[in-house]
């Protein structure tokens, strides 16, 4: 970024005003809950809407900044600063969703009501006389997802949003990875949201008999044999409604699309700033290289990185000053150069250096392919045919690192970077009908310790692609029905692995392994993978498997 921004940017001046409770009533009669912050003068200013499912009161529980814990349940406290914003002219409204918090109603998961609600919200918002008649939304993780959504629904008022770390796409980046059900997430997640009593959402999709039909069936599978737990949500659906659905919908389709917004870029006509970090891997990273891509009108994007590989501390204050920057312009008209600026800006990681760019994938990428040599190498030529091979531990003892294959490059002789959408591209076998294939990019230092670059999943049986929105960099699966694999027969599998930028510095080298489950066990993430032991039998060298990799030249 240019220098001498942050002196064009509105100054603190204004002390706040808190209006809480408020009742703002629907199109159907049911009231949602916000509480207003706003300048403790008389006059208009533009507002910034945040809206989630989180309970309003305790986005501003405390001032002291904490690393986001499961057990502290402090994830939700992604609003954003509230004195920040309306100490410098604006006013913040946080609102509770439709069936949460303080609001009427039932919980709606970010679908159509919700997103309608947004849009009436965005609407009162405008007409109450605080206010100017500019309107942003404000806010991370949640809080962003519901911007793309809530924008898709043009209300008139909204000028411009800035959804930081936000996916874009229900399954494929939140629910499912590569078809693994992304289970330890949705299981402390239930626990952490304000949402009252709902009727699983699922029955709004699908007929009675057939969901019934599918529970019978569901619990007969060896997945739900393995899990007690899961076998709970199935038989009581009220403990944990959205798990519930997620299990008896396990194919994307109409439940997801309603609740992605990437069925809607189309819909999105006003101004977006893309936010997000590189280790978002699991959740939030895809979204804003998706949206990008999808939207087609005027937008920034910026590719950071946090100290935390959990992400951004709470309660949520990062980027304040850019995000500011952004609303200045687009709901004060103030002139602060941003669009002045390159459209994207990349923290290019390894050398840790920012970098402005036009475009993504970047039009100088050479495509480079890495192949597998059996025995545990990676090399930049194919070498000879070979094999290697593993089983899984369906039952391992937890803390214990699961069962996988490594494959390691030569120390690079120069830096060497990186950047760009990636794939995998899998030749294996395996003794069992599915299993899960989990692999993990990493660079290793001279001293031997190791740091995540990227990631990619795919479920075995949902191996078949998407061929007209596939391309060799980015493969694209239906997930629109599970296909069991012939087995001991080589196949090929096409696996997306995450965005990622690296710069891979002289003699540090590239670490690749494959597993069949998570690695260990964490608190946040872990996926239903393979409940049968099962071996899987890599194909290497010519003919076999490989890494297909953006390369920049130096």
């Amino acid at each position: 970024m240019k220098e001498g921004w942050q002196q064009r940017l509105s100054p603190p001046k204004f002390n706040l005003k808190e209006e809480r409770d408020q009742q703002v009533r629907m199109r159907d009669g049911v009231h949602l809950a916000c509480d207003v912050f706003r300048p403790d003068v008389a006059g208009r200013f533009p507002a910034l809407l945040s809206y989630s499912p989180y309970g309003k009161d305790v986005q501003r529980i405390t001032d002291d900044r904490r690393p986001l814990s499961p057990r502290h349940g402090n994830g939700g406290q992604e609003a954003g600063d509230t004195r920040y914003f309306v100490s410098r002219g604006y006013v913040h409204v946080i609102a509770d969703v439709r069936g949460s918090g303080d609001s009427e109603g039932e919980y709606n998961f970010q679908g159509r009501e919700e997103q309608q609600d947004g849009k009436e919200l965005i609407e009162w918002i405008a007409s109450q006389p605080w206010c100017d008649g500019n309107v942003g939304m404000l806010g991370m993780s949640y809080f962003g997802v519901v911007q793309h959504l809530v924008a898709a629904q043009q209300p008139p008022h909204l000028k411009a949003i800035a959804p930081y770390e936000a996916y874009t796409d229900r399954y494929r980046q939140s629910v499912y990875h590569g078809g693994l059900l992304n289970e330890g997430f949705f299981h402390q997640w239930w626990g952490h949201v304000s949402i009252g009593e709902m009727q699983p959402l699922i029955f709004k999709h699908l007929p009675e008999a057939e969901i019934r039909q599918r529970v019978q069936s569901l619990m007969r599978s060896p997945e739900i044999e393995d899990s007690p737990y899961l076998h709970i949500q199935l038989k009581y659906p009220h403990k944990n409604p959205l798990m519930f659905d997620f299990v008896v919908e396990p194919n994307d389709g109409p439940y997801y699309h309603e609740r992605s917004s990437c069925t809607m870029f189309d819909r999105i006509k006003i101004p977006v700033l893309l936010m997000v970090r590189w280790s978002a891997w699991d959740i939030h990273l895809p979204g804003a290289f998706q949206a990008w891509e999808g939207l087609k009108t005027k937008k920034k994007m910026i590719i950071f990185e946090t100290t935390q590989a959990t992400g951004p501390q709470r309660p949520w204050r990062d980027h304040q000053d850019i995000l500011l920057r952004w609303y200045d312009h687009w709901l004060k008209g103030n002139d602060t150069g941003m669009m002045d600026e390159a459209p994207i800006q990349l923290l290019i990681k390894g050398r840790n250096e920012w970098r402005d760019e036009r475009e993504w994938p970047l039009a100088r990428t050479q495509w480079t392919k890495v192949w597998l040599q059996s025995g545990g190498a990676l090399e930049f030529s194919p070498g000879k045919e070979g094999q290697d091979s593993f089983e899984n531990d369906p039952y391992i003892v937890p803390g214990k690192t699961s069962p996988s294959l490594h494959y390691t490059s030569k120390p690079f002789d120069k830096d060497t970077e990186f950047t760009g959408p990636a794939a995998f591209y899998l030749s294996a076998a395996i003794d069992q009908p599915d299993t899960g294939w989990i692999v993990n990019l990493k660079d290793v230092a001279p001293d031997g310790s190791t740091r995540m670059v990227t990631k990619g999943w795919l479920r075995a049986s949902h191996r078949k692609l998407d061929e007209a929105r596939s391309k060799s960099f980015r493969p694209y699966h239906p997930h629109d029905r599970r296909d069991p694999v012939p087995v001991n027969q080589v196949l090929e599998y096409a696996i997306e692995l995450r965005e990622f930028s690296m710069t891979f510095q002289t003699g540090h080298r590239m670490l690749f392994e494959i597993r069949a489950q998570d690695a260990v066990e964490e608190p946040i993430w872990y996926h239903q993978t393979n409940a049968r032991r099962t071996r899987h039998t890599i194909q290497c060298g010519k003919n076999g498997s490989y890494l297909l990799l953006p390369l920049i030249p130096g």
